[in-house]
């Protein structure tokens, strides 16, 4: 399921979810074998799904082959949510194209299928190289397989297939002026046909077209003025129903209105001073990798809300889709990235001519197929780069100056373990810091001289302007480990080393929020010497048992959003 409402009333969507025929190809012979025309020896594996689910391939990283047969006719849309990370598509023999990158949506067009079995077969690919994103080493598990939904589509006369909403509030935020884009698909022979935009059951765009068979088209509106505007916020967060149609085809979603800025060296969400209580989510659960129920991404949520939380950051790639319309109803604010990590991103890696394109084709997806979430408050570019050397600021600046021009009131950032090096800062908005004091080097106790430090290096570089976020802070604990001493690996430790930063980020006058590291342990990548092969820094175990640091970050959390109420 790709949406947590129905994108189409018309349009016949099938789901391939179930059992898909699957082999490995660890010598990479199957193209040559010739693969693409089906598989011959196989088993059985349920997408979606990651493949080191399966105690044979539990550390497995090359390529794997799917098929999946199923009865269509007519123009069919073939959407994969996500399939990590290389991933080569054929129907029916015939090769359809190839796609980079294992979490935004991709999909084809194929015209005029005749009626009948016809057979979809995916070769992908989870090994890396010197061109891949992320690198070698990451601290998460680089998992492999089709981890979301497959589905599809049949498209009939002149179907919708993208849709998105601008929208600038005037001063009071009562009146929003609205530009809506709609791309079209001729999928029959020459059709006229209406194409209608609703708000809300409201009429608000309505155009003749006519395409002829297979051609595209976009239809951008002038401006239409809405009036009496309801705002999309962290406590009132209002959704407003669009729908594109035309007489065969439809397309649903939902947007919510709202402003974020910085101003006064401050986040600002529709005017009023915005302080960030959130965490680091990874999308993972243990025993399914990234392949994580809709059921189970309700059940963090509800973690997190019970925490206090009114932010999260997506470490360190999109999530699913279902996902941001979850946070989009609740009203709890997101950071979007994608998964450039620091590790094994030396210069020449960040100056790779191929990396740079697949980062910037990551920032288009992710822009394209997120667009319209109110919750997305910060697009992404990078994590833990070196971000002192010529290459990242050459990187940066492709990158911001993209985001900058598509960013719909979003503002744009990074995260650096590099700050007192950093040269990058004029590229983002907000000036995010990932720092381990009490854990990786120094003492807890060096944390009190922290905001003094980098407030000196943050005015004399010219930007006091800009406010901090500290995206990344936390040390780890092992589940279960208490003790009267307050030692590492403890949850004691862990309680009162975030419980101390929590406190001192509050009290900065430049500082605008945090993000704890992490939510909840993750399996790390086996390159990486990480007891138990887990990132133990989750204040909630891998299954969501809850460590000593949950109950000392709901109760700073709900002081902080008591204070908040009073102001």
């Amino acid at each position: 399921m790709k949406r947590i409402f129905d994108e189409h009333i018309i349009r016949k969507t099938t789901y391939l979810d179930g059992g898909w025929k699957f082999t490995v190809d660890s010598e990479k012979v199957g193209e040559n074998k010739g693969f693409y025309n089906g598989l011959e020896s196989y088993e059985t594996i349920i997408v979606p799904s990651v493949w080191n689910n399966k105690l044979s391939l539990f550390n497995y990283q090359g390529v794997c082959w799917y098929q999946r047969d199923f009865f269509f006719e007519g123009t069919a849309r073939l959407v994969f949510e996500g399939v990590m990370t290389e991933c080569k598509v054929w129907l029916d023999g015939e090769y359809l194209g190839y796609h980079y990158g294992g979490f935004c949506q991709f999909e084809f067009i194929v015209p005029d299928l005749k009626a009948g079995l016809h057979k979809l077969v995916l070769r992908v690919d989870n090994s890396f190289d010197e061109c891949s994103i992320p690198q070698k080493e990451v601290d998460w598990f680089r998992f492999g397989g089709i981890t979301r939904s497959v589905s599809v589509e049949r498209l009939q006369g002149v179907a919708v297939t993208y849709g998105k909403i601008d929208y600038f509030l005037n001063e009071d935020r009562t009146e929003a002026d609205i530009i809506f884009t709609a791309e079209l698909y001729g999928a029959d022979s020459k059709k006229e046909t209406t194409l209608s935009i609703t708000l809300d059951g409201e009429t608000v765009f309505s155009k003749k077209v006519a395409l002829r068979k297979n051609s595209k088209e976009t239809v951008v509106t002038d401006k239409i003025t809405v009036k009496n505007v309801r705002l999309w916020d962290t406590s009132s967060p209002y959704l407003y129903t669009v729908v594109f149609s035309t007489d065969t085809d439809d397309l649903i979603d939902k947007v919510g209105m709202r402003t974020f800025e910085v101003k006064d060296c401050a986040l600002w969400l529709n005017g009023k001073k915005l302080e960030l209580r959130g965490v680091n989510r990874h999308e993972e659960i243990p025993s399914l990798g990234m392949s994580v129920p809709t059921v189970c991404m309700q059940n963090d949520l509800e973690l997190i809300e019970d925490l206090g939380c009114n932010a999260i950051r997506g470490s360190h790639y999109p999530n699913s889709r279902i996902f941001l319309d979850m946070l989009d109803e609740r009203g709890i604010l997101f950071y979007s990235e994608i998964p450039i990590w620091g590790g094994g991103f030396n210069t020449e890696a960040l100056s790779n001519k191929t990396v740079l394109e697949r980062g910037l084709n990551m920032l288009k997806e992710m822009v394209k197929y997120y667009y319209n979430h109110p919750s997305i408050i910060f697009w992404g570019m990078h994590n833990e780069i070196i971000t002192e050397s010529e290459e990242a600021r050459n990187m940066s600046a492709l990158y911001y100056s993209f985001l900058k021009q598509n960013a719909n009131n979003r503002l744009v950032t990074y995260a650096t373990c590099r700050y007192n090096v950093d040269t990058c800062f004029e590229y983002c908005d907000v000036i995010c810091i990932n720092a381990y004091n009490g854990w990786y080097s120094n003492k807890i106790d060096d944390w009190y001289s922290f905001p003094d430090k980098f407030n000196s290096r943050r005015i004399e570089l010219g930007f006091g302007d800009k406010p901090v976020i500290m995206s990344e802070f936390g040390g780890g604990a092992v589940y279960g480990n208490k003790t009267f001493k307050n030692v590492r690996w403890t949850e004691e430790y862990q309680a009162n080393l975030i419980k101390t930063c929590l406190q001192i980020f509050h009290d900065c006058p430049y500082m605008a929020g945090s993000f704890i590291w992490q939510f909840a342990n993750i399996r790390s990548d086996i390159h990486i010497n990480r007891f138990r092969s887990f990132n133990n820094k989750g204040i909630l175990s891998e299954y969501r048992e809850p460590k000593e640091a949950y109950f000392t970050v709901k109760e700073k959390y709900h002081q902080f959003k008591n204070e908040e109420n009073e102001e």
